[in-house]
Order: C-alpha cells, then structure tokens, then sequence
C-alpha cells in the first residue's frame, strides 16, 4: 500500500495493514474528529486570544485527521464511535465549557499514543505534545480565575468532613446515646462554621485594613508645588513605592510641573496604576462579610453529612458505617475535583482525601473506644 507523506516525517509503509491496525487507525480517526470538535465547542464560549488559539488545536487535530484517512483510504468512510473519554469531553464542552473541560482535555492530550505508534509521524506525536502545554496554559488561566473561590470551597467543605465526622466517631465510640451524638454533632457544626466564617472575616478584613494602610495618598498632588527643587523630597516617595532612581525623578518632575515626561511610559507610571498592576486590590481580597458567609457555608455543607445518619433516626454501629461511607463518597469527589483541576489523576486525589479524613476519624474512634462507656 503506497501512501504518500502527509504530515512530517512518514511512518514506515508496510505493504498491507492487519484488520488490527486498520482498527486502530479508524479509532484515532474517530477520536481526533472528536477532540477538533470539542475545542471548536470550547472555542465557541469563548473570544479574543483563546478563542483563536482553541481554533488552532482543531486545526491541527483536523490535520491528523487527515493522516489517518490517508492511510485507511475507503474504508475512513466506516463510521467509528470515539472513546468514552472523547464522548464525555465533547458533552461536557458544550453543555458548559469550563475549565474543567480544559483540564480533562490537557489529560488526554498527556496520554497520546502516538509516541509508541509507528503509524503515526514523529510530527503528530510532537503535537501531541505541545497540545498538552497549549492546553495546560489556557487551563491555567481559568485555573487562575477561581483560584481563592475554589480553595475557600475545598477547604472549607473538607474541613467540616473531617473535623465533625471525627467528633461523630469519637463521640460514637463511647457508646452514648444516638440523640447525645446528634447533638454533638449539630455543635461542632455550628462551633465550626462559625469558627470558620469568624476566622475568614478577620483574614480578610485584616488584609483589606492593610492595603488600605498601604495605598498612596493624593499628599504628593497639594504639596508638590511648595518643594524644594533642589532637594526634591518627592523622588525619596516614589522610591520608597518601589520605583527606580531613575523612574523616581522622572515622576517627581511630572508632579512639580517642570516638564512633561515624553521617555519610556513606565517611568511615567503613577503609583496608583502600580498597585492595580500588582492585583493588590479591594477586588482582588474580597468583603470580609462574603468571605466569612461562603466559609460557613462551606464548612456547614461538609460537617453535615456526618450527621446525616442521626438526623434520621439511626444509631450504633449502623450510624456511624453509614457516616463514613457519606463522608468517603464527599471526600473521594472533592479529591477527584481536585485532581481534575490541577491535571492530575483524579483517582488518586480522590484516595488521597479518602486516606486523610478516614485516618483521621479512625484515630478519634480508637479514642472514643479507649475512654468509653460500653461497645456501640
């Protein structure tokens, strides 16, 4: 089968491929197809640079779309399904379109097979490649923007898993009532979400009180005009804010109106645009009410489920199997979150956060049996 170079260095020919690689070449078809239409969805809800760039990865996976129908001839014409995997991005990126389609698709970008592949050109396995860094780089964005949202959540619901389903453990283990471990419960919920949205309000109310200590004032505006020329205290200002000698003068010779800078604009660049420049904002820190409400609710959203047993009535050893189970289904899915959002396996950050809150309420438990009562 004499097939012709398509896309960099070819592939070794052979002269007639088993019914085994024709198989795999009409899977990679089928998924290279569903990967340029996934980015072309992502590109939709989106504009301007990412837009363009998202356009791009189509493009090029539509060019290893190609190869692959080179190489089948005819029988590219057979319809194929995806893999499980490209069918869930696909769905995903048009129903929303977020970052954590970006960072399931900077997954499957990192598990190309093409490296291994003698059918596929040492050209497609280096796209492959640099897809996964264009991906991580456009993730790393969205990554960026939900940042501070996304570790209040995640600490604050993990926090709440952990601590009360330790409480409940312990408390259980005792052998005291199940009304006494609902309660109990309840407390450390409140004790906590409270403890939590106190503890963020201050966090962030310090910090807004910092800032605003920090901000420049307009003094430089009103007292400029009566200086010393000679002895220019203003440069010592604007140093002090973390300007260069040279930048310092520049500024201070705007402000006192003795010439107008027509040098480099940064050296011009008023105090006041530098701190937007640093992202060290009002904005950027948030209200200390809205940081504190979000961690009650965060925390409160976790420590309940603990208690989730109680509250309908069981007790014993039933309740408390039945906690650790509620609280290792939440904490496998925040880990898998996780896991999704920084590119890395969701599985394993899932048993990771599995590993820590059981561990830490088997402890209390083993406590609770210590210093108890009478067996569950």
């Amino acid at each position: 089968m004499n097939i012709p170079p398509t896309h960099g260095q070819s592939p070794p020919e052979r002269s007639k491929p088993t019914s085994a690689e024709r198989r795999r070449w009409r899977q990679y078809l089928a998924d290279e197809q569903a990967e340029a239409a996934t980015y072309r969805y992502l590109a939709e809800r989106r504009d301007g640079e990412e837009r363009d760039i998202l356009l791009a990865l189509a493009e090029a996976e539509g060019r290893h779309e190609e190869h692959w129908r080179r190489l089948l001839g005819p029988e590219a014409d057979k319809p194929m399904r995806p893999s499980f995997r490209n069918r869930l991005l696909g769905l995903l990126a048009r129903r929303f379109g977020s970052v954590f389609v970006l960072a399931l698709a900077q997954r499957a970008e990192g598990r190309s097979p093409y490296s291994d592949d003698p059918s596929a050109t040492s050209a497609m396995a280096a796209d492959e490649q640099i897809h996964e860094e264009v991906v991580r780089g456009l993730a790393t964005r969205g990554r960026t923007r939900l940042s501070g949202n996304f570790r209040a959540a995640v600490f604050g619901a993990n926090d709440g898993l952990v601590s009360n389903l330790a409480l409940v453990m312990a408390i259980g283990a005792t052998g005291v009532s199940s009304t006494f471990v609902l309660f109990s419960g309840i407390a450390g919920l409140l004790a906590g979400a409270l403890s939590m949205g106190a503890g963020e309000y201050v966090s962030v109310r310090s910090q807004r009180e910092l800032l605003e200590a920090s901000r420049p004032t307009q003094v430089t505006l009103s007292a400029a005009k009566s200086l010393d020329i000679d002895a220019n205290e203003l440069v010592l200002v604007y140093r002090a804010r973390g300007m260069s000698r040279e930048a310092a003068e520049h500024r201070a010779a705007e402000r006192m109106g003795l010439y107008t800078c027509d040098c480099d604009p940064s050296l011009s660049l008023q105090p006041e645009k530098m701190q937007e420049a640093s992202g060290e904002d009002h904005e950027t820190v948030g209200t200390g009410i809205g940081a504190g409400l979000s961690s009650f609710c965060f925390f409160s959203s976790g420590a309940i489920i603990p208690v989730l047993p109680y509250l309908f009535g069981m007790g014993g050893l039933s309740a408390v199997v039945l906690s650790c189970v509620l609280v290792g289904i939440a904490l496998l899915l925040t880990g898998s979150i996780v896991g999704l959002l920084s590119g890395a396996s969701p599985l394993k950050r899932g048993l990771r956060q599995l590993g820590i809150g059981l561990g830490a309420a088997a402890v209390t438990y083993a406590l609770g049996l210590l210093f108890g009562t009478g067996p569950l």
